[in-house]
């Protein structure tokens, strides 16, 4: 069934996501990129510290791919508008191939590894950028939203499964975990360049200026329009709490086990806020039709730190994880449509500074929470600064919740979205947006 024909209170399906080609060549590309890049990113560990002796470079190595978000994230976001999206991710992959191979060379010291490593995610900007912009070209309507719940649902498990094999690859011969991500690159570009068509950059030559004045313009339209700002203000304070619990495991599970028992809880804690984020990301985009799924952003706001107030009691490890599986369903059931309703809101030629600016605030929401409950940890007991911050998230929340954007106001912002985009008059009415009888839907 056709987006232009499906019920507007049915959810587009997986297999109708799916039948767009393009969509299959961007989720297995995409798919293989995440796979390679946990395995890597656990054998590069492993390397590191066979090397050095060092836990704090080991340590470094792990997190040095989160540097280029933070230092010039949304500027090399930017240059996926310059230049067609296909061009920017498979230049981006062959990099990466190549950088990351000359990691497995022997005797490559410790020092440069981490610059190379460095050097290859600047690439990641760019690609990402490039292919959530791509993703709001190729999926119309509903299946926007579907598509990007499938893939953040899908990054997810990768990360499970990508750590899991690339820590039993490691343990034999790490060099082997950084070949196979380097195999994922080619693949990944090869996917792209055959599976995906050729079209014009975002942004025509005409247009630009330079770099920086054109990042600026991506900060200037997600703070300066109020249903964007609304938007990228829930998002970012969604991000200050779910994550706390894993930020913690490590400690958590030491005051209350040793041993084998304490890497044990560590683990569940771990796992439990992305295995909630998976099926629900899951659920809410297969079950659950797409105006249910805007009446369900603000409960699901105030939900995701309120399910972590009971932490104030000290409960055991299990219950800990439990609390935080279902943070991670609250967070998955908004994030999709929060991002579907960004993405459709935008002008053509703005999506991948706007990605820029939010995937940058997302990974400084984030470091902050884990580094300020991290220092309260210090002080206090973990429970109570759980429960704490959390009270203040359900504070915080409702907040954000009464200035969300209503109905009207997102119809009205992304009706003026789709007169931008080049093609507006010769797309179907249900790609043009909320001037066709089927209201306009959220999308990643």
């Amino acid at each position: 069934m056709s987006d232009e024909t499906r019920p507007s209170n049915r959810p587009a399906t997986f297999s109708e996501v799916f039948g767009e080609r393009e969509y299959r060549a961007v989720f297995a590309a995409s798919l293989l990129s995440w796979l390679g890049d946990y395995i890597s990113k656990a054998a590069v560990t492993v390397i590191v510290y066979q090397q050095s002796q060092s836990v704090a470079l080991s340590a470094a190595a792990f997190a040095i791919s989160y540097l280029p978000w933070l230092v010039g994230g949304p500027l090399l976001a930017t240059l996926a508008e310059r230049y067609p999206y296909r061009n920017v991710m498979v230049c981006c992959d062959l990099a990466r191939m190549a950088l990351i191979a000359l990691i497995v060379i022997p005797g490559v010291p410790v020092p440069v590894m981490l610059v190379i490593l460095f050097v290859a995610t600047l690439a990641n900007p760019p690609s990402q950028a490039a292919r959530s912009a791509l993703l709001a070209v190729i999926l119309p309507g509903d299946k926007l939203v579907v598509g990007l719940s499938l893939n953040n649902s899908v990054s997810q498990a990768a990360q499970v499964a990508g750590y899991a094999v690339g820590a039993g690859i490691a343990a034999f011969n790490p060099r082997a975990a950084i070949v196979v991500d380097s195999c994922t690159f080619l693949a990944s570009a090869l996917l792209i360049w055959f599976g995906t068509k050729h079209r014009p950059p975002a942004m025509p030559e005409h247009h630009r200026s330079n770099l920086f004045r054109e990042t600026a313009e991506g900060f200037r339209l997600v703070f300066g329009r109020p249903v964007l700002r609304g938007i990228a203000l829930l998002v970012f304070s969604a991000m200050l709490f779910s994550i706390v619990p894993e930020g913690l495991a490590a400690a958590w599970a030491q005051e209350k086990a040793e041993g084998t028992a304490a890497g044990a809880y560590q683990a569940l804690i771990m796992a439990a806020n992305p295995l909630g984020f998976i099926i629900g990301g899951l659920a809410m985009a297969r079950l659950v039709p797409p105006h249910v799924r805007r009446r369900l952003v603000r409960p699901f706001a105030v939900i995701s730190p309120l399910i972590l107030v009971p932490s104030l009691l000290n409960p055991s490890p299990v219950w800990v994880a439990v609390l935080a599986a279902i943070s991670g369903f609250a967070v998955a059931g908004l994030m999709p449509v929060a991002n579907g309703l960004f993405v459709q809101a935008l002008p053509h030629g703005y999506r991948a500074r706007a990605f820029g600016v939010m995937a940058t605030g997302v990974q400084l929401m984030q470091g902050a929470a884990v580094l300020i409950t991290g220092v309260l940890a210090e002080h206090f007991e973990i429970p109570l600064v759980v429960g704490v911050w959390s009270i203040g998230g359900v504070a915080l929340m409702l907040f954000m919740a009464s200035s969300w954007p209503n109905t009207h106001q997102f119809d009205v912002a992304i009706a003026e979205a789709a007169k931008s985009h080049p093609d507006a008059e010769e797309r179907p009415p249900a790609q043009r947006g909320p001037s066709s009888p089927r209201p306009a839907h959220a999308q990643p």
